[in-house]
């Protein structure tokens, strides 16, 4: 007889067979969204290679889609915690703590002697990524880090920095700041490591000591080399500062243990449990029933529990996309010239933008690029591409976006542009009458209310991911779906899901539950694009009333580019305004920085002078960044971590005074700061900055103040 263990997880499908005591076969695969047909996949090869037989051989599943798959096939369910316990305590009498970290989830288990045995402690966390492998793996792949290398990357050694470790969003948004920040990726991924650990003995632990020998579970325990020494650094000191008390001559590293086939213990247990069982639980009644539910089954729930499609019909289709596609703009190719040409360039959270203006503010050309992480490299990247299209001199630039700051003085631009001013500017230039903007980037959602042609209104979710772009471009990676196909893919989709509006960290452990119910990446994916617009208007915006915002409505921003979104943004915003004008900016993606060179046109033709430095030495542009302990600032408890990005160039000053010099030749940019303090390296610099400002008040002084004080000391002098 052969006893089957499979762990059907979140992301993966584990499963173990043993006959006669010992392990015949096992495999480990992703199944993308596709829990049933990767179960009977496997459960097939079983029959095929194993013979294993319906009547006879036993069938015990644990995991997220356990509830669906293992009644279908006869199998017995085992409770996951249930599951790796069994296998811990048979495998490994002596371990007291384990920790085992999922795709989506996280266990800590605690094993107390006592006089009858042992007594198990379990704490578990599955709402949030915050912790888990999916949010080391979304980060790793926007910084392109390939998966080998991923998993050899250290934490020894490496400088940290803060990440939050209570929600995956904020962490994400924390990751991206550092990025935009100069941080090498090295030192992102080592600080994502500590807060993996930090969330697991901060949370799970629930003030426990995990005491040796300690376990590790899961594939980012099994998987990434930092990880585990990120755990082997906090345990150690842990039980130093708590004065435990170790074996003699033990080494505290050794006694933290990650075993070779850390991914089935989950698997493994399903199988211990088994041998407790009475005869006849758990007999294998084969694939038919499932594989009913997957032709038939699952279609029949869906149809009656989900909802209609994004569109219904190809003549909706066709009608939308004859609708709105064609608002797209298009740029002709570009002849030689010789008139003065303006550059706004908007550094956003995951895509770097420019569009090249003439004097008369016609669009000449435009380039559109995700963003490297390193914003000087991506900002080389940038004007690269600018320069072979750019055909006339440039008499200003401006920029716009997250790394508006730290890029400025380096390439010269004439004027830093706040985005709301900018993606205001652009808006109104195409469509001076527009009563609402709606712009959906990257990691933020912006709704502007206009009245008269002034912002009367303005509403922004810069911290949770549930209506922006990211969020829809990392479930598209997650089901291996370019960003590009996303909209063809949804509109596939013949009935979707419901999701539930609101928070990000819920929203994305709804999918999982649709996913378990049989939903398609393509039903989904439809479905995240129909729940966006409540996100982003009434979740984020608070509008809740959105016919008095406006009729004429402007939609940009790069998540519009995404046509199923544009479809759903419509459907919505008709059906809270029948009579809606929903208007689509030719340059969607672009509009940041058409604004932002808008903005240097005017700022031109006020007489102001540019100070872009050129091309060439853009191209040349030679820097390095630092983080280290003198880098830390000081001024509050947060002790920010920052990042000082020393750029050469010509006629900079340096900081020969600093903690970190720098000679002359060279600029300092501070980033990773979290208030303006953080922009002063000292108190040093800090008297200096309050020595100018003393001197501009003397040289212009506050009229109002000047009147309070003399009129209070006359009245004082009268008394």
């Amino acid at each position: 007889m052969r006893i089957v263990g499979m762990d059907v997880g979140s992301t993966t499908i584990k499963a173990v067979v043993v006959e006669d005591g010992r392990v015949s076969w096992r495999d480990y695969q992703r199944h993308n969204t596709r829990q049933a047909e990767k179960a009977i996949e496997f459960l097939t090869r079983m029959e095929q290679e194993l013979s294993l037989a319906a009547g006879r051989d036993l069938v015990f599943f644990t995991g997220s889609g356990a509830g669906l798959i293992g009644p279908l096939v006869g199998g017995k369910l085992v409770q996951e915690v249930v599951a790796v316990a069994a296998a811990v305590e048979k495998l490994h009498p002596h371990v007291r703590f384990v920790s085992e970290i999922g795709g989506e989830d996280m266990k800590t288990l605690f094993f107390n002697e006592s006089g009858a045995g042992k007594t198990k402690q379990v704490y578990m966390q599955s709402a949030c990524s915050g912790g888990t492998g999916t949010f080391i793996e979304k980060t790793a792949r926007k910084l392109q880090i390939p998966a080998e290398q991923l998993a050899a990357m250290p934490y020894d050694g490496m400088s940290l920095h803060k990440v939050s470790s209570k929600c995956g969003i904020f962490a994400e948004a924390d990751a991206n700041t550092l990025l935009k920040g100069g941080v090498p990726v090295e030192e992102i991924i080592a600080s994502l490591f500590e807060a993996v650990v930090y969330q697991n003995l901060a949370t799970l632990t629930k003030g426990n000591t995990p005491l040796p020998q300690v376990l590790l579970l899961g594939g980012p325990n099994l998987f990434f080399k930092g990880l585990q020494q990120a755990w082997r650094q906090h345990l150690t000191s842990l039980w130093e500062d708590r004065k435990c008390i170790l074996p003699a001559d033990a080494d505290p590293a050794d006694m933290i243990q990650v075993p070779d086939d850390a991914l089935y213990y989950a698997a493994l247990g399903c199988i211990e449990v088994a041998g407790g069982e009475a005869d006849g639980v758990g007999l294998y009644q084969g694939t038919e029933r499932l594989r009913w539910w997957i032709d038939e089954g699952q279609h029949q729930e869906k149809a009656k529990s989900g909802a209609k499609a994004l569109v219904r019909e190809n003549d909706d289709l066709s009608g939308f996309k004859a609708a709105f596609a064609a608002s797209r703009g298009e740029l002709a190719a570009l002849a030689s010239c010789d008139s003065p040409v303006f550059i706004g360039c908007d550094f956003g959270s995951t895509t770097a933008k420019a569009v090249v203006l003439g004097a008369d503010r016609e669009i000449l050309a435009s380039v559109y690029v995700p963003s490297k992480g390193n914003p000087i490299e991506d900002a080389k990247a940038l004007f690269r591409d600018i320069r072979a299209k750019a055909r006339g001199p440039v008499a200003g630039l401006a920029l716009t976006g997250y790394g508006k700051d730290l890029l400025r003085d380096i390439l010269g631009a004439d004027i830093g542009v706040v985005e709301t001013v900018a993606h205001a500017t652009s808006a109104l230039h195409v469509f001076p009458d527009a009563d609402v903007i709606c712009d959906v980037g990257g990691t933020d959602v912006k709704i502007m209310i206009l009245r008269q042609g002034t912002v009367s209104d303005f509403r922004l979710n810069s911290q949770c991911s549930s209506g922006n772009g990211a969020f829809l471009q990392g479930v598209a990676e997650r089901y291996g779906i370019a960003l590009e196909d996303y909209a063809d893919k949804a509109f596939q989709a013949k009935a979707m899901p419901g999701l539930a509006m609101g928070c990000g960290v819920f929203l994305q452990s709804d999918i999982v539950n649709q996913q378990r119910k049989g939903w398609s990446a393509e039903e989904i994916m439809a479905s995240l694009a129909a729940v966006l617009p409540l996100n982003v208007w009434i979740y984020a915006g608070q509008l809740q009333n959105l016919r008095a915002a406006g009729r004429r409505f402007v939609l940009q921003g790069g998540t519009h580019r995404n046509m199923a979104v544009v479809k759903a943004q419509v459907d919505f915003i008709t059906a809270k305004v029948p009579d809606a004008e929903i208007l689509i900016h030719p340059y969607s993606g672009e509009a940041g920085a058409i604004g932002a060179a808008l903005c240097a046109i005017e700022a031109h033709d006020a007489g102001r002078p540019s100070s872009f430095r050129g091309f060439d030495a853009i191209e040349v542009l030679d820097y390095r960044s630092t983080t280290s302990e003198h880098t830390i600032c000081r001024w509050c408890p947060v002790n920010c971590k920052r990042a000082f990005i020393d750029v050469k160039l010509d006629g900079a000053s340096g900081r020969p005074w600093s903690k970190v010099p720098l000679e002359e030749g060279w600029e300092r940019v501070i980033s990773g700061n979290s208030c303006p303090k953080g922009l002063m390296e000292d108190a040093n610099e800090m008297r200096a900055v309050k020595t100018r400002m003393e001197e501009q008040r003397r040289e212009l002084p506050n009229i109002g103040e000047m009147v309070r004080s003399e009129a209070f000391r006359r009245a004082w002098a009268e008394t």
